[in-house]
């Protein structure tokens, strides 16, 4: 199964626009591409608890995972500040890396941003997050 990149910048720019962000005004959409085809998608939702806050993409992932869903293929990502376009790449923050990689066992998972001029940057998660740490480094605790 390909990846349809333009499907999926679609449907995280539809998802953005169900974003919660009344303290940064900045809005990110994401839908994440299952193995088997289906598509998840998430926005952020901020709280005036700023911790308490959850990413468009975890969002997405939680959904999955809620439904029984742990093998992925890809992630789009959009944002840009409210009432504005995409200006540039936004690109997923530390915290979403790390749960991408608990879920995300291919090194083929692409991370596949929108780049404000019409095109997309796409890169694979091990080249957005290298030499990262996954439940397969307990092995080498004991």
């Amino acid at each position: 199964m390909e990846i349809n990149e333009t499907e999926l910048i679609c449907l995280a720019k539809d998802a953005r626009e169900h974003s919660y962000a009344p303290y940064s005004h900045f809005k990110v959409g994401a839908a994440l591409l299952a193995d088997d085809g289906r598509i998840y998608t998430g926005c952020n939702v901020e709280n005036a608890s700023f911790g308490a806050t959850n990413c468009a993409e975890r969002t997405a992932f939680f959904k999955a995972v809620s439904e029984g869903v742990h093998s992925f293929r890809a992630i789009a990502i959009v944002g840009a500040p409210d009432g504005t376009d995409t200006k540039d790449t936004c690109a997923p923050c530390g915290i979403c890396r790390q749960v991408m990689r608990e879920f995300c066992e291919s090194k083929d998972f692409m991370v596949i941003l929108e780049d404000g001029k019409g095109g997309t940057l796409a890169m694979t998660l091990e080249e957005l997050l290298p030499r990262s740490f996954g439940g397969e480094s307990f092995a080498h605790c004991h």
